[in-house]
């Protein structure tokens, strides 16, 4: 056969070599349609919200290849659903397209633990749930600082900052009342100006509960106290008591009372 083909004239070589090089380049252009499968499209079905196993199952089905791109912690939807999907449903594309799923997480990541303790409830709160903590139950404990984190507990005992949990634990909050442990006497505020009594009110710890202005009195500052709640005394002889952290109610005039004696802050 080569001995046959070195004997022909050269320009008969070429004319041979070119059909060769025609017939493969047709042969080429025809296999496109199979390799590519051009004009074999289908449907992407939606698979966001169920099962992975179902989503895999449909979508095998309908011919595509199914990737998991991702997981994501999630405590709100159940393990191993489909979150997202790539491409979107409804989509027309080509017979065999892989089709790109995020799910949620089977097994929740770890966070450690953060320091929450002198954190007020909302800074705690807001601490927790950016490392995708949960708040537990939160138990009063008496103490000054009101509503301030006095412990962090994980299953009723106490948890220590850096222990290592999953994302979702609850963690419960043990918060001050606000209110102290000893008991001291009541204030007498009658007569003196707002921001006076108010003064006597911060150095003992109390906080204002009701504040009523009488009809004439535009400005607080200018206001007497007229009344309190509770009053100083019992009785004539029986002193009140009130603890630290604890509410007064106080009503302005513009006329002070006639009052026996000044409170002092070391009353």
């Amino acid at each position: 056969m080569i001995r046959w083909l070195f004997n022909k004239p050269v320009w008969l070589n070429m004319l041979v070599g070119v059909g060769l090089a025609v017939l493969l380049f047709f042969f080429w252009l025809s296999s496109l349609n199979w390799f590519t499968k051009h004009g074999r499209t289908a449907v992407v079905p939606n698979v966001v919200g169920i099962s992975y196993n179902e989503a895999k199952t449909l979508l095998e089905r309908k011919g595509f290849e199914v990737v998991i791109e991702d997981s994501i912690y999630s405590d709100t939807i159940p393990p191993l659903q489909v979150l997202r999907q790539m491409p979107d449903s409804a989509e027309t594309v080509k017979e065999g397209r892989t089709v790109f799923l995020t799910i949620t997480r089977l097994v929740p990541p770890e966070v450690l633990m953060p320091s929450l303790k002198g954190q007020s409830y909302r800074n705690a709160e807001m601490i927790l749930k950016s490392m995708d903590l949960r708040v537990g139950d939160t138990i009063y404990r008496q103490d000054f600082a009101r509503n301030a984190v006095l412990d962090q507990l994980y299953q009723g005992k106490p948890v220590a900052p850096g222990t290592a949990l999953k994302k979702g634990t609850r963690i419960d909050l043990v918060l001050g009342n606000g209110v102290g442990n000893q008991e001291m006497p009541v204030p007498n505020l009658l007569g003196l100006r707002y921001p006076d009594a108010r003064s006597v009110m911060d150095q003992m710890g109390l906080g204002l509960g009701v504040l009523m202005m009488g009809p004439d009195l535009t400005d607080t500052l200018s206001g007497f106290v007229i009344r309190q709640e509770p009053k100083p005394q019992v009785s004539e002889s029986l002193p009140n008591r009130i603890r630290a952290g604890q509410l007064i109610d106080l009503w302005l005039g513009t006329t002070p009372p006639i009052r026996d004696t000044l409170p002092t802050p070391q009353q």
